[in-house]
């Protein structure tokens, strides 16, 4: 009885099944392919820790209700546009641990209930500007220790629900081209997001620094590529010899490009700190001087009434000796 139950239920030969969850484990089986006996009414499939090289379309057909599916730590290095075609329902996914490189535009258009994504440990260099349609519901999404460089601000953007996202141990080259990710990740923080630091691995200068610590000032915006070429740079019939200084000259030209796309340092970036600091001294010495200017034009006025009226009473005293001869000069005369 022992022997047969896993037949009677259903259970794969190298599977454990838990029948009140409705999980099946298949860890740790040295499994290459997904087992083809699955119970239909499987919610969690845990396949972590196998050999399991890759996975065909519609791989997982069988449990249409699963909603947690574990892949961590196989040897998977490619994944199909329908792998996951017909799992409506599934809200976590975990591909940690793999060898994937690169991941295809229509992956996840078939997951609209996905909530949690974890690709860590992988060797992804790249990332599309979007994998399907737009993730209303995901909110979780991990993708550190990769081989990022840049990540499109777009790809952010259509998951309107996200609260925590982790980007650490990528190859970030923080130019002008990050300069998007950073302010996004900065009103992503502000409205109480959670991520982890994205740390600099280029340009020197800024290698081993945190994104969201470079001031933003210090980025200048990436210049347009031009698409007007010159009659010099188009080339002519029968004059292959001609076609290698053209293309030296637009090889040049595409690193002259590149040179203006990487960050410019200043000697004194801008503080806000420090100009609200200049702001407030010049205000003070301003209200100092314009007091010292007004109790001056106070003392100059009093100075000047009391240097007048003294003035005016020295007259008076030298006039009354006056006044009075004429006036007893005048009694004589009469008498």
């Amino acid at each position: 009885m022992i022997f047969l139950l896993p037949v009677v239920c259903g259970c794969p030969e190298r599977c454990r099944c838990h029948s009140p969850s409705n999980s099946v484990d298949c860890s740790r089986q040295g499994l290459a392919e997904i087992p083809s006996d699955l119970p239909p009414q499987t919610l969690t499939l845990h396949l972590q820790d196998n050999q399991i090289h890759q996975l065909p379309t519609s791989a997982f057909k069988s449990v249409p209700q699963l909603t947690t599916l574990n892949l961590y730590n196989n040897s998977l290095s490619n994944l199909t546009p329908g792998v996951f075609h017909g799992l409506q329902h599934l809200r976590v996914l975990n591909l940690t641990q793999n060898s994937l490189h690169s991941l295809e535009s229509r992956l996840f258009h078939s997951l609209p209930q996905l909530r949690e994504l974890d690709l860590s440990s992988n060797n992804i260099s790249h990332l599309p500007a979007s994998l399907g349609e737009p993730w209303e519901n995901l909110t979780v999404l991990a993708i550190q220790q990769n081989r990022l460089r840049q990540l499109d601000r777009a790809l952010l953007e259509s998951m309107p629900r996200i609260k925590h996202l982790f980007l650490k141990d990528n190859l970030w080259k923080c130019n002008c081209h990050l300069l998007s990710l950073k302010l996004w990740l900065e009103t992503f923080v502000y409205k109480g997001g959670i991520t982890d630091s994205i740390i600099c691995v280029s340009p020197d200068t800024w290698k081993g620094k945190d994104l969201l610590e470079i001031p933003h000032e210090l980025y200048h915006p990436c210049p347009f590529p031009s698409l007007h070429l010159q009659p010099s740079q188009v080339p002519q019939l029968g004059a292959d010899h001609q076609a290698v200084p053209r293309l030296s000259e637009s090889h040049s030209t595409g690193e002259r490009g590149h040179r203006e796309c990487e960050i410019k340092p200043k000697p004194r970036p801008a503080n806000l700190r420090h100009a609200m600091a200049t702001i407030v001294i010049t205000g003070v010495v301003c209200g100092v001087v314009c007091l010292m200017m007004l109790a001056a034009a106070i003392y100059g006025c009093t100075y000047a009434a009391i240097t007048a009226q003294d003035h005016a009473g020295r007259l008076a005293q030298a006039n009354e000796p006056t006044k009075t001869g004429g006036k007893e000069l005048c009694d004589s005369s009469l008498a």
